[in-house]
């Protein structure tokens, strides 16, 4: 049984799902369960070097998506452009849209402004997070989330906050939902998904905008409890 921070390893090794690649940096559409790096644990593949085998040159990570979370991952391919990127990212230049299903019914709309650690046992700093009510069946929502800063688990911790926690997540999410949604529409992982990401090509300065598509583990739950995938993410 595939949990939060589970992947399949022999399905790691074929390669990942590259979204656009130039000169500059590339855009993966990372697993979920499979590390950017190895710093973080002790993986024996993770993102970053399967990349770096795929395309045949260095990759640098500028940004982070947790385990669990699936989507768009930036990799810078030089130093430089990993600086550029990096700053852009610490100071909010890069739009992040993220899907999410959750307990409960929220508001239509909304922005959750309450402070999260910046990192692993560090001090609380401000946090923002707009957020989108998408699709309601029963007693669940989709809900489209909007980080405006980069904080450790900002989605995750600020969907909680509002009392509406993402179903799959072992931290912050309810273990007999948890439990539920893998029995009934075999829903193995974390229900986050990072959609798309918008910001200035580091070489260019032209506007980019880069999806990633939902993928299998996510879509096919979803489709089997009535939620329109197609009409919603295309």
């Amino acid at each position: 049984m595939q949990l939060e921070g589970d992947v399949d390893q022999r399905k790691a090794v074929s390669g990942l799902e590259i979204v656009h690649c130039d000169d500059a940096l590339a855009v993966v559409n990372k697993p979920s369960g499979m590390l950017v790096h190895r710093g973080w644990d002790n993986d024996r593949v993770v993102a970053m070097t399967l990349l770096r085998d795929q395309i045949g040159r260095y990759v640098f990570p500028v940004h982070r998506l947790d385990r669990g979370t699936s989507g768009a991952l930036v990799f810078a391919l030089s130093s430089e452009v990993a600086r550029t990127l990096s700053a852009a990212f610490e100071q909010g230049r890069v739009a992040k849209r993220y899907v999410a299903l959750v307990r409960g019914v929220p508001p239509d709309e909304g922005t959750i402004d309450s402070p999260v650690p910046r990192s692993e046992g560090g001090a609380r700093v401000p946090a923002v997070t707009e957020y989108r009510r998408l699709f309601v069946f029963g007693r669940f929502s989709i809900v489209e989330a909007r980080p405006l800063t980069g904080r450790l688990h900002q989605v995750r911790r600020h969907l909680k906050h509002l009392g509406h926690p993402i179903i799959g997540d072992v931290n912050y999410g309810r273990g007999e939902l948890n439990r539920l949604f893998r029995a009934d529409y075999g829903l193995h992982r974390l229900a986050l998904h990072a959609l798309e990401l918008q910001f200035e090509h580091p070489a260019t300065g032209q506007p980019l905008g880069l999806a990633a598509s939902l993928p299998g583990d996510l879509r096919e739950p979803l489709e089997r409890m009535g939620v329109p995938v197609a009409s919603l993410f295309g």
